[in-house]
């Protein structure tokens, strides 16, 4: 597949979830369109579509380190990120590299991210976190923030503080990733 095929696969139509699982199991294979895939995601937020960013959502599922040889790409396309339908994925996408990083400890992360780009992270998520838009990217964050706060030490006082100022207003899923989160900070004595 060209850059070219993958951009107007991506943009001819909504596409569906069976053709995101044959583009994902085609871009399995040729990795290195990943950036180009990532590319199109920062393209389709301006114009307000998602087809990249829920397909870019699928690949990082299966293979989360074709992330790697562009992460810093990545990090700094975090901030020009305005529509909730790309931030949405894209909030997951976070939360599963701070997992990888943090929770499972895997080197490939570990060794190949840096603090700075891991503070870019942790400015967007603090942005979608305290933003106007649905919960899911909150949740993604919120979960996100709990794994940096273990590195930056004054992320967990203010997302306890966002955390239970928002509580009585959320959504059941948020309310319970809330709770879950406030648990783990009470365990940590925060």
């Amino acid at each position: 597949m060209t850059k070219e095929e993958l951009h107007i696969s991506l943009n001819s139509r909504r596409i569906s979830k069976s053709h995101i699982d044959d583009l994902v199991a085609q871009l399995e294979k040729e990795p290195q369109l990943t950036e180009e895939l990532f590319n199109e995601v920062l393209l389709e937020d301006k114009i307000g579509t998602f087809n990249a960013s829920w397909t870019f959502d699928h690949l990082m599922r299966k293979n989360l380190t074709c992330l790697l040889p562009f992460f810093e790409n990545f990090a700094n396309g975090l901030s020009e990120l305005k529509t909730e339908s790309c931030i949405r994925p894209i909030a997951h996408v976070c939360e599963m590299v701070c997992e990888a990083y943090f929770k499972k400890k895997n080197p490939d992360f570990t060794q190949n991210i840096t603090d700075d780009q891991l503070e870019k992270i942790l400015t967007s998520c603090f942005d979608w976190l305290i933003g106007p838009m649905n919960m899911a990217p909150k949740v993604f964050s919120m979960t996100s923030l709990y794994y940096l706060g273990l590195k930056f030490s004054w992320v967990h006082p203010e997302l306890k503080l966002i955390l239970e100022d928002s509580y009585a207003t959320g959504t059941t899923g948020y309310k319970n990733r809330a709770k879950k989160t406030l648990d783990k900070l009470a365990k940590l004595g925060i």
